[in-house]
Parts: structure tokens; sequence; C-alpha cells
């Protein structure tokens, strides 16, 4: 198998921008749409639409690589760094913290340059304990090949099936001395939103870390894309968007790595899932507005803290059901404080009862 970095001409990539043409300028249209809409917001709706766009794209892109993230966590160590008010803060832990930190640093500094340094501060902020899983990294450092190449493998042991093998550790220097200078080198005749996606399959094609490869690449692009709206101020999220497009991710990643150097396919699945990725902020936008709504007819200063910081969770799009054996976990109270709290709120109109009564009665926001 010859893979794309092992093509002659490598890393000189190649498309067809007639045929891109027409989705780029798609994108181009809704960008421009969304962000018009979100400026005709409040300040505050758009702290909330801010808040929540980062949230997602931390906890999905999270996901896609297999690792679930306390969104209650991700959601208070963002508001806190960006000094957003927000109902229900929680602590957070040292790995949630590293991977906002990373986040954060690529969307709010996209002015910034990308640097050797910086990816490595990056690298070292996904795994501060210096682990994945029980695995030893080379952490804040590009890979070695102690271990054998690097590859991407999937399948039982004995049966492996090898998606990837990325270029060997001697070659990791001069690969990404040539991306970081083309990265920051003007590129007038590249549209920023392409070079997005361009830089995604760049690097992650280079493969220079250990681990965490995938979400450094997507860590760039999102910084690219800030630079092509020349805004720190995000409203969609592409993470989420690949979430729910993974396997598609990958085949699209597999095929390209194992084609030649026109990445057209690529780029043209690039653009559309970014698409998607904006036509979904629209129903970001909707949550945003029904939750200034419900705090319009329900004032906060009704509510204990305990009920406060629930709320706030369930308007945030809670997982699973609301029992009151969960309430008396999550606010860290007793059963029957638990019970006496949703009975207020059910009283009040404020919950309702799902169906199902008995040992497992759920409840839920009022329509």
């Amino acid at each position: 198998m010859v893979w794309l970095h092992e093509r002659r001409g490598w890393p000189a990539l190649r498309w067809e921008i007639a045929h891109l043409a027409t989705p780029l300028a798609a994108v181009r249209h809704r960008q421009g749409r969304l962000l018009g809409r979100m400026e005709a917001l409040g300040f505050e709706l758009r702290e909330e639409a801010l808040l929540r766009t980062l949230t997602e794209d931390v906890v999905r892109s999270s996901e896609i690589e297999g690792e679930h993230l306390d969104t209650a966590q991700v959601r208070s160590s963002i508001a806190r760094r960006l000094g957003i008010e927000a109902g229900g803060l929680v602590r957070a832990d040292r790995d949630v913290e590293g991977i906002v930190e990373m986040m954060l640093d690529a969307t709010q500094n996209y002015t910034a340059p990308l640097t050797t340094e910086r990816l490595q501060a990056w690298h070292a902020s996904l795994f501060p304990a210096g682990f994945s899983g029980m695995r030893r990294l080379t952490v804040g450092r590009w890979r070695t090949d102690e271990r054998g190449p690097m590859q991407v493998v999937s399948g039982p042991m004995g049966r492996e099936r090898v998606h990837f093998e990325a270029p060997a550790a001697d070659r990791l220097h001069g690969e990404m001395k040539a991306f970081l200078n083309w990265f920051e080198a003007p590129s007038p005749a590249i549209d920023p939103v392409l070079k997005a996606g361009i830089a995604h399959l760049h690097f992650v094609t280079i493969h220079p870390f250990d681990d965490g490869n995938g979400r450094i690449a997507r860590a760039i692009a999102d910084l690219a894309l800030a630079r092509a709206e020349g805004s720190a101020q995000r409203f969609y999220s592409m993470s989420s968007q690949i979430r729910r497009e993974r396997k598609t991710y990958y085949e699209k990643l597999e095929s390209t790595q194992r084609s030649g150097l026109d990445i057209t396919p690529w780029l043209d699945w690039f653009l559309g899932c970014l698409q998607r990725a904006i036509e979904g902020a629209e129903e970001l936008l909707g949550n945003v507005l029904d939750k200034a709504r419900f705090w319009e007819r329900h004032p906060p200063a009704g509510f204990n803290e305990r009920q406060r910081a629930m709320l706030e969770r369930l308007l945030e799009g809670f997982e699973g059901k609301l029992t009151s054996s969960k309430w008396a976990k999550l606010s860290k109270c007793s059963q029957d404080t638990a019970l006496r709290d949703i009975t207020e709120l059910v009283e009040r109109g404020v919950l309702v009862r799902e169906p199902a009564g008995g040992r497992s009665t759920s409840y839920v926001l009022a329509p």
C-alpha cells in the first residue's frame, strides 16, 4: 500500500476548485447569515449560544475518539474561563480542564501563530497524567517509533486491519516544519474555509503525536475557521456534526489517505459537513431562545439553589431520565429533600411526571 504521504509530490495536494465552487459559496452564504442572526441577539443570549456551542464542540470531539466527558464539567470550565455568568456550575476534573484549555486557545486566540511549541502544549493539555488509558505516552513531544510504526488499526488480535500508517518518526521534524510554514504563510489563492479542510487532513496524515491527533486536527480546523470568519464567536460545532457522521468521516479519511494527491472528494465532504453543522446551529439558536423564555416565565429567584442548578441541567439537555434518586445524587442531598424539591416544582407546573409511575417515576420540564 502506498499512503498519501508517500506519493511523489507530497505535500503538494491538489483539488478541483471548479467542482468545489458551488458548495463553498453555499457555506460562505450560510456563515454570513448565521453571524448576522447572532449579531441581532442581545449580549446575554449570544453568550449563552457561545457557551452551548463550545461545550458541544469539546464534548463531541472527545466522543469521536471514544472518550466521554461530563457535559456539566465542560460547561462549567468554559463559563469560568470566559467569565460567562451561568447557573449550576460544578468543579471540573483536570483532564476536562486540559481539553477545554486547548479548544479555547484554538478558537479564542485564533490570530496567534500556530507553532511547534503551541501544538505540543495542546498535546500536554490533552494528557495531563501522561497516559492514554493504561498506555504511557510521549507527552508534549513528537512521537518516536520505539514501539514500531504508528498505525491506525481495528479488529481482533491476529486479524487486525491497518487503516493507515503514518510517516516514520525520523520524518516528523521536516514534515511538521513544512506544515506549519504552509499554515502560517499567506495563501491568497486558497479560500480560508478550504484551508481549514486541507489543514485537518494534512495534520492528521502526519500524525505527529502518540495519541490525540484527531482532536488536535479538529482544533486546527476550528482555528482556521475562526480566521476565515475573523471572529472568536463560534455559533456552530463542526465536531458535533463530525460526531453524527463519524462512520463517513473515518471512511473519507481512509480513502483519501489511500489515494493520490487530488483531495477534491475529501474537501467536498468537508464542505458538506460544515454546511450541515451551520444548519444545526438553527436548532441551537431555538434552544437558547426557549431557555431565555423559560427564565422569563420562571425567574431564578423563585427557586432554591438545588432547583436552579437542576433546571439549568434540564434546559441544557439532560441525558437519561430525571428521578428523585438521581436528583439526590447530583444535588448531594437526601432522598427526602430531593422529593420535596421535585414536588414543589410539579405543584408549580414547572415539572411534570412522565407516564411510568412507582419506583421508576421520572420527571421532565412542562411543555
